[in-house]
């Protein structure tokens, strides 16, 4: 009994163990079919499918590149920061030639601003205005040698210098440039020809004498009889035609530009202010050869003035106002002590060259005090210049305007005043009138009733024994002159 029931339990451990084996057989099997079915790497495809796929990776690589538009942007960007850090080098050295911690305008003088600039310079002329890169700030100028002026002002245009990098767009250049510009107006008091050469033509002397012609003119508020009546001045000055600024539709570009002129002093260059020196001397100079001005110095051919070559005197006659009423008589008095005499009337209309040679040929000029005087320009040097001085206190002002200009102008300089005798104004106002007993309370009103009492009004008639004696005077001082 024993034995019959260890054989059926080694019987059942057998089974069980075969029964192990089998099911571990089955889970093989069916982990083996779950595996076929849904592998991942085949996806359902052949094998032949698989290397197909694996031959499209490197098109749909190419694909990529070529469709993907922003892998240009790179270089676009890397191009326009070459551009910017050009740019930004241009500035650099525009900046380090231009120094921005100074002001592009500035006085020159109690009478005149100027502004200077260089790098782009973009001058749009009908909107007045002047476009600058490199430029610190906006600045506005009226381009005439009387800023205090109002009235004279009055008939300036006035400009606007603009930094260049705040216009968007800039305007585009039309005409470009090589050599520097140089803006001035010739509105003002021109005309009038103490004006014309203290307010325009001496601060432009002295503004473009430097540049030995190679500067642009751009003149604003122009008046073309006024230019034609200077024109060979101009010349002499620059090699380029003059722009009329104020109605060009060009759009001008220049490596530099000077708006506004140099002013000194009256009818007067200040030789330690100038580059090289110049002076009024060379002033009188360039005007010898813009009129073909033959005579450098006063001086007469032989050792002594003859019946051959009489020193000549040269009367500036005026008939609207401070007029010689005993013209005729000066004349023959001046005639009787060996002056060869010549009489002119200078107005607007007077030929300059034909009158510059008639100054040009005197020895002695005499006139009242005004606009005429102006001609002692083309006096030779050594020669003399008489200033008869109206009656009413203005010596500070015939001081001023022609007597201190002519001695660094080589001339010699003489004054005669007139007396209470010798106006008209004792004709014109009792004895006891202000006026006469009191001028300088007519100088407290103001310029203009000074100007209408003293030098609108007035005539003038000189003592010829009185005359006499300052004709003398002036021959002496004449080179190689005689006495009697």
């Amino acid at each position: 009994m024993k034995g019959s029931r260890n054989q059926l339990r080694t019987e059942a451990r057998r089974f069980g163990n075969v029964s192990l084996i089998a099911l571990m057989l089955l889970s093989l099997c069916i982990l083996s079919l779950i595996r076929a079915r849904f592998t991942p790497y085949n996806n359902g495809k052949t094998e032949k499918a698989i290397e197909d796929d694996a031959e499209v990776k490197p098109n749909f690589k190419r694909l990529v590149v070529e469709e993907q538009p922003k892998e240009t942007e790179p270089a676009e960007v890397e191009k326009e920061e070459e551009d910017i850090e050009e740019k930004s080098h241009t500035d650099s050295a525009l900046a380090s030639e231009v120094d921005l911690s100074k002001p592009t305008c500035f006085e020159t003088s109690r009478r005149a601003d100027m502004c200077e600039a260089r790098g782009e310079v973009v001058v749009q002329g009908d909107a007045q205005k002047i476009f600058v890169r490199p430029m610190a700030q906006e600045w506005k100028i009226k381009p005439y040698c009387r800023k205090h002026d109002a009235f004279a002002l009055s008939h300036v245009r006035e400009w606007t210098l603009l930094p260049l990098d705040h216009v968007t767009p800039p305007p585009a250049c039309t005409r470009n440039h090589s050599v520097p510009a140089l803006l001035f107006s010739n509105g003002g008091f021109t005309g009038n020809l103490f004006h014309d050469y203290t307010d325009v033509l001496i601060p432009l002397f002295i503004s473009s004498y430097k540049y030995h012609g190679e500067v642009q003119f751009l003149v604003s508020s122009l008046k073309s009889w006024w230019i034609n009546k200077y024109i060979l001045m101009f010349q002499q000055l620059s090699n380029y035609d003059i722009i009329d600024i104020d109605n060009e539709k060009d759009v001008h570009c220049f490596p530099q530009i000077t708006a506004g002129l140099t002013f000194h002093k009256e009818l007067g260059v200040d030789p330690s202010k100038t580059p090289g020196g110049y002076s009024i001397v060379d002033f009188k100079k360039m005007l010898r050869n813009s009129f073909g001005l033959e005579r450098e110095t006063a001086a007469p051919t032989g050792d002594q003035w003859d019946i051959r070559r009489k020193p000549r005197l040269l009367i500036i006659s005026r008939k609207n106002s401070r007029a010689f009423l005993n013209e005729r008589m000066m004349v023959d008095m001046a005639m009787s002590l060996g002056f060869d005499v010549r009489v002119g009337e200078p107005d607007i209309n007077t030929d300059v060259a034909k009158f510059a040679r008639l100054v040009n040929s005197a020895d002695v000029m005499i006139g009242v005090h005004g606009a005429g005087l102006t001609n002692m320009v083309f006096l030779p040097a050594g020669a003399v210049l008489i200033q008869v001085v109206p009656f009413g206190g203005l010596e500070w002002l015939a001081r001023g305007t022609f007597k201190e200009p002519s001695a660094e102008m080589q001339v010699h300089y003489l004054e005669y005043m007139i007396q209470l005798d010798e106006t008209t104004l004792s004709e014109q106002y009792p004895k006891d009138h202000p006026v006469l007993k009191d001028p300088y309370s007519i100088h407290k009103q103001g310029w203009d009733a000074l100007k209408t009492v003293y030098l609108d009004k007035q005539n003038v008639r000189p003592h010829l024994g009185r005359l006499k004696n300052t004709l003398l005077e002036a021959l002496k001082l004449l080179p190689h002159g005689r006495s009697n």
